[in-house]
C-alpha cells in the first residue's frame, strides 16, 4: 500500500521556482535500476590499494517476444534476447554477502544506480563501461546447487 498518492511522490521531482538559488535551478532527478535475472559467473572481490574492496558478478536477463503478424494469435516463432550486465556491489555488509552466497546460475532481483565509466585497457586504448551499483541484492533461489547455506 501506498502512503503518499504518486501525484506527490512525482510532485517533488517538478522544478519549482521556489527552488531556484540565482541562475542555479535545483531539480531533482532519478537515477533507479530494478533487474531481475541469473547470476552468470560466481562473484569475484577486488580491492584496489587505498580504495574499499568490491564484489563483482554478471547478472543476464531475457527479454522474450513472439514474431508473427498478430499479437492474438498462437502462430509465430518466438525471439530471445539476453543482455549481460556487470553489477558490482560496494556495501561492507552486502558486499561480504554477497561474495560468499552469490553463485553462477542463482536467480537474483537487483536494485542500484547505473554508472558509466572510462578505462584503459592492456593495450592502452580508451573503453567505456556500463556498471549497476547495487544497493539491495535479494536471493530467489540457489541456483540448482546441492548445498544449502
Amino acid at each position: 500500500m501506498l502512503r503518499r498518492p504518486a501525484w506527490q511522490v512525482l510532485r517533488q521531482f517538478v522544478r519549482h521556482e521556489s527552488d531556484t538559488v540565482g541562475s542555479l535551478v535545483l531539480e531533482r532527478s532519478m537515477n533507479r535500476v530494478q533487474l531481475l535475472g541469473r547470476v552468470g559467473q560466481d562473484p569475484i572481490m577486488r580491492q584496489v590499494e587505498g580504495k574499499n574492496p568490491v564484489t563483482i558478478f554478471s547478472l543476464a536477463t531475457n527479454e522474450m517476444w513472439r514474431t508473427g503478424d498478430s499479437d492474438v494469435t498462437q502462430g509465430g516463432d518466438i525471439s530471445q534476447k539476453t543482455t549481460w550486465h556487470r553489477i558490482s556491489v560496494f556495501r561492507p555488509g552486502l558486499r561480504d554477502v554477497t561474495y560468499q552466497y552469490v553463485k553462477r546460475g542463482a536467480r537474483l532481483y537487483v536494485e542500484g544506480k547505473i554508472d558509466y565509466g572510462e578505462y584503459t585497457d592492456k593495450n592502452n586504448v580508451r573503453r567505456q563501461a556500463t556498471t549497476i551499483i547495487a544497493d539491495n541484492v535479494i536471493f530467489l533461489s540457489d541456483g540448482g546447487t546441492k548445498e544449502k547455506v
